[in-house]
């Protein structure tokens, strides 16, 4: 961003919620909120005219819940992040969620502070990604299918070995800052890194290179490598 307020739109089929994250986010002059929706499919067609930097995105709704409304937003609008607001960090629809496009989950118990930076953290195309969120990733992916070797290869061989190195420790949820003590670097390597890794891969954001590491096979549930 470039000085301009975010923009935002909020989207819960909760008229009271909704009136309850307007009335926090009108209080920060950084944040400006353009729009509401009651459901999935008005937040989809509300998102394409109005074009916001982050739509908050409940998850039950009728009409169109969040993860379908998600996953056409990332369709229709990629430069759209989408940060969930979940009641409870295991909820059922996390993992869908983020092979949607999500760029992050908070709880609605969350402080506005909170509200404030998370908005703020998935404009800049970071993720937020708590430890319970990435166990349920680890979790999902370990009852699925082992993956393809061939196709797991060709999906990273553009991929350095530190490049490896580097998403292999973002999967386990390490901070930009933990990977760069774990390998000798400074913070500022590893985000070129995570940038290039992205980059070549085609990925949105750090949510969905963690589901990459784990569908490829570069990182397995219950290992440590």
């Amino acid at each position: 961003m470039t000085g301009q307020p975010l923009r935002v739109l909020i989207v819960d089929d909760d008229d009271l919620m909704r009136a309850g994250l307007r009335a926090v986010l009108s209080s920060d002059d950084t944040i400006i909120v353009i729009g509401e929706a009651a459901d999935g499919r008005e937040a989809v067609e509300l998102a394409r005219r109005v074009a916001p930097d982050v739509v908050l995105m409940d998850v039950r709704m009728p009409q169109l819940d969040g993860v379908t409304a998600t996953r056409q937003l990332a369709a229709a609008a990629p430069d759209v992040r989408v940060l969930i607001l979940t009641t409870f960090e295991d909820d059922d629809y996390i993992f869908g969620a983020l092979t949607a496009g999500a760029s992050g989950f908070l709880l609605k118990r969350t402080r506005p502070e909170q509200l404030i930076e998370a908005i703020h953290t998935v404009a800049a195309g970071d993720s937020l990604l708590s430890p319970s969120v990435t166990r349920t990733v680890i979790d999902r992916m370990a009852s699925a299918a082992p993956p393809d070797p061939t196709a797991a290869e060709q999906r990273l061989r553009e991929l350095t070995a530190r490049e490896r190195d580097v998403l292999r420790l973002v999967a386990r949820g390490r901070s930009n800052l933990e990977i760069a003590g774990d390998l000798f670097v400074e913070e500022s390597t590893v985000k070129t890194h995570m940038k290039r890794i992205l980059g070549k891969l085609k990925l949105r954001d750090r949510a969905q290179a963690v589901i990459v590491a784990y569908e490829t096979g570069l990182v397995r549930p219950g290992t440590a490598s």
